[in-house]
């Protein structure tokens, strides 16, 4: 993992992973450095991850007040029980039913719980985090958030993109790659991760980006896509596109044998 920061108020925790035959896919958690210093997600749960000793450099762990957890999906929970155990005054913000996903893996602490909806806003200190459903998301306890004060949209899953190389995918800059490539990229993932989308009533669809386009943020901070700086109305544009993108089709049997063929020093499986 690498830390870097956007603007003096937001670190980006950078991770990626190899998704063979799409990219390197993002996998960024965040701290937003508020008078009560907020984390959001908690990156991958892979066993050589160490999530809390890249927060740890970042802050001490203690100081944590709150961890928002976007959604209950495994790439954004890797390190949530142990922020838990090192940050005793931090409370959890999700949604009722994304504490109950997480119950079937793993009891909460019901206490350090604190239940917040789309609408809905949390102070923090020094400035007001405002809920909001993304336009696109894979999960249905997902609550993104706007902070008032550093103009920034945290939008879990929504206009993530798979970048053609690790480097990238850690960078600080979405716009790293080209405006084709950016699109292109944002479709696909909109097409993997939000598959509803090509079912959707489009004037409905098209109601639920309004907000965001409102929002008019400075930044936006998605899990799978790299700090993204005056680029919200290009995305915004993309994906109100969604809807009549490609169908993502993934690798079948046959397929996946002849990756395995390849790894293999003579060629068989």
């Amino acid at each position: 993992m690498s830390t870097h920061k956007v603007g003096s108020d937001v670190t980006v925790l950078g991770d990626c992973i190899e998704v063979p035959g799409i990219g390197f896919l993002p996998v960024n958690a965040f701290v937003l450095h508020a008078v009560q210093p907020v984390v959001v997600d908690t990156g991958l749960g892979l066993p050589d991850r160490d999530f809390l000793n890249t927060l740890g450099s970042v802050l001490d762990p203690a100081d944590v007040r709150w961890i928002w957890l976007t959604h209950p999906d495994r790439d954004h929970t890797g390190g949530l029980f142990d922020l838990l155990a090192a940050a005793p005054r931090a409370r959890l913000v999700t949604t009722f039913i994304g504490a109950g996903i997480m119950s079937t893996e793993r009891p909460l602490p019901l206490d350090r719980v604190y239940l917040l909806n789309p609408g809905q806003t949390l102070d923090v200190g020094d400035r007001t985090l405002r809920g909001f459903r993304p336009p696109l998301y894979d999960n249905p306890a997902t609550v993104g958030f706007y902070d008032d004060r550093s103009r920034a949209c945290f939008s879990s899953d929504c206009f993530g993109a798979p970048m053609p190389s690790a480097e990238l995918a850690v960078g600080d800059d979405a716009g790293a790659v080209t405006d084709d490539e950016l699109r292109d990229a944002q479709l696909l993932w909109a097409s993997v991760d939000s598959p509803w989308v090509h079912s959707v009533d489009t004037d409905k669809f098209l109601a639920s980006v309004q907000p965001l386009q409102a929002m008019d943020a400075d930044v936006i901070l998605c899990t799978h896509l790299p700090p993204a700086t005056g680029l919200g109305p290009q995305m915004l544009a993309t994906i109100t596109t969604a809807p009549d993108a490609d169908p993502f089709v993934g690798p079948d049997q046959q397929a996946l044998e002849q990756m395995l063929a390849g790894f293999e020093p003579g060629g068989h499986v």
